[in-house]
């Protein structure tokens, strides 16, 4: 009898407690009143450190085969110049045919197009391989941006900032409003970057003469403006 009691005892104990903690838990929901939305960001100026390149073939012949075996050639003999130069990333890009026609829309030859991608941080490579294609390829289009390492460590540097700015920018509006305190209800960190224009494009590059090289290009990279920006809203408690 005395330990039935004990248990019964026991049990009121923890259903007690039990809904306690299930209306403290509701409690600390959100009500939907006195919430506030805002947002802080947080951005560095930072050097770019990585270069991308795109140089392209461009051929005309009477007949698809023909012109296949003109690109796949040249396209071949670049990514052969390109292994000289371990440091630079190279790809091939996008390929392009299509029919050429007469007055008449009848089929008198193809034209073709086809790419091939650089990228690395080591510039001075990168300017010397593209000045060695471009003996045969023609400039595409030339850009500047922040490596994804150098961008991925510096996105988690403000991440933290932008998170601690959302902090104090609750503080300072829970004592605007005059309130006890506050509780976040949902925040979102954005990332974003702000990189500079290409450099120059295919329109303002001139073809090499046969027997002329062409000059390595010194490079200035200029710099990109990465952010974060943490937004949310917040509930304020009286």
């Amino acid at each position: 009898m005395k330990t039935t009691l004990l248990n019964k005892v026991a049990l009121a104990t923890s259903t007690a407690a039990l809904m306690t903690v299930m209306m403290g838990s509701a409690h600390a929901e959100p009500t939907g009143y006195d919430q506030l939305s805002f947002q802080a960001e947080v951005k560095e100026e930072i050097q770019n450190d990585e270069v991308r390149a795109s140089l392209y073939k461009k051929a005309q012949a009477t007949d698809a085969k023909t012109l296949a075996t003109t690109l796949n050639t040249s396209i071949n003999n670049a990514m052969k110049i390109a292994k000289r130069y371990p440091n630079v990333t190279v790809t091939t890009g996008q390929q392009r045919t299509y029919p050429r026609y007469d007055k008449n829309d009848k089929i008198i030859g193809w034209t073709g197009q086809a790419n091939i991608d650089l990228k690395s941080t080591d510039f001075a490579a990168t300017s010397q391989l593209i000045a060695d294609l471009q003996e045969t390829l023609v400039m595409d289009n030339l850009n500047f941006g922040v490596s994804d390492v150098k961008k991925d460590a510096l996105e988690q540097k403000l991440m933290t900032e932008a998170s601690r700015a959302f902090q104090q920018q609750a503080k300072n509006l829970t004592r605007a409003w005059d309130a006890r305190g506050y509780r976040v209800v949902t925040v979102n960190l954005n990332t974003g970057s702000n990189y500079p224009r290409p450099m120059y494009s295919a329109m303002s590059m001139k073809a090499a003469s046969a027997d002329e090289s062409v000059p390595s290009q010194s490079f200035e990279s200029g710099e990109s403006t990465i952010s974060v920006t943490a937004n949310g809203t917040i509930e304020l408690t009286k």
